[in-house]
């Protein structure tokens, strides 16, 4: 592993993002099929829901934007086209099961944005990019599941938005770690900072209350165009 990264270092990957002054926080896909045993999608993540708790608990007392994506098809998944096809298992996420609901603990409050998707990335399909360029916001942490998956995805669309992604690893997962750490070295050498929950910390304290916009009354939901 020290050999392939001093490979990747000297082939000029793995230079730096500063994080920026105008962070939002994006919860991917915490959703009840990653945790429900009966489930074809059970992953075994319960320490990653628990990270992600903790950084939304964060991002809520410094006053940040908070953006929750779910995944939502119409019966049969004609909405989810190749995707679906491709992944019998994401019937999961048909309208009414209750497996694509939030897991214990994953309840926006009000003010907070829901986005529902139908394919990887957060971004595809959906409003996310230009409600953040709104907000005025330059940078998204991210968290959720799964790393190899939508996290991937949703990660690789914010650098190709323009947002600075901030990957928190302890707040993200996969049903097993080989493709959680793979994705998560070509992350950090080639699209976004890879970053524990200890330091983001100290980062989104660092930003807290830049937006103005943050938790007003009305909740925000953000549906894509079927």
């Amino acid at each position: 592993m020290t050999d392939l990264a001093e490979d990747y270092r000297g082939a000029g990957f793995g230079g730096h993002l500063d994080f920026g002054e105008r962070p939002v926080l994006v919860v991917v896909d915490v959703v009840r099929a990653y945790f429900d045993r009966g489930s074809p999608l059970y992953a075994g993540v319960e320490a990653t829901l628990a990270s992600v708790l903790r950084v939304i608990g964060m991002a809520r007392r410094a006053r940040l934007p908070i953006f929750f994506t779910c995944v939502r098809y119409s019966n049969g998944g004609l909405d989810g086209g190749v995707f679906y096809r491709k992944v019998p298992s994401l019937g999961v996420f048909d309208e009414g099961s209750p497996l694509g609901e939030f897991a214990s603990g994953i309840e926006p409050h009000p003010g907070e944005f829901v986005i529902t998707k139908q394919y990887a990335s957060a971004f595809f399909g959906t409003s996310l990019a230009a409600t953040l360029t709104s907000l005025t916001a330059d940078t998204v942490i991210i968290t959720g599941l799964t790393t190899s998956g939508c996290v991937r995805a949703s990660t690789l669309d914010a650098m190709q938005y323009g947002f600075i992604p901030y990957v928190v690893r302890d707040a993200v997962g996969d049903r097993d770690s080989r493709p959680h750490e793979a994705n998560l070295f070509d992350l950090a050498a080639k699209y976004a900072e890879v970053v524990s929950e200890s330091a983001i910390a100290g980062l989104i304290e660092s930003r807290a209350g830049w937006s103005a916009y943050a938790h007003q009354a009305t909740p925000k939901r953000e549906e894509s165009t079927r």
